[in-house]
């Protein structure tokens, strides 16, 4: 099952996958992004990939396990 990856000393806040998925990431008090699911469907994949190319960053991706 493919799994959410976060590099959370790269997060810098922006919150765009927080705008595109708020289901799936958030930012906590420090601005740093929280994964609020880490195991993901095959179905969500798509709309989630591209909330993580949408980090300016390139703080997140999917590991297929």
């Amino acid at each position: 099952m493919p799994r959410l990856k976060a590099d959370f000393e790269a997060c810098q806040g922006y919150a765009n996958c927080v705008d595109a998925t708020p289901d799936v990431y958030d930012i906590d008090d420090d601005g740093v992004v929280v994964l609020l699911k880490e195991e993901i469907t095959e179905a969500e994949r798509p709309r989630i990939e591209e909330a993580a190319r949408s980090c300016p960053v390139n703080a997140l991706w999917i590991e297929d396990e």
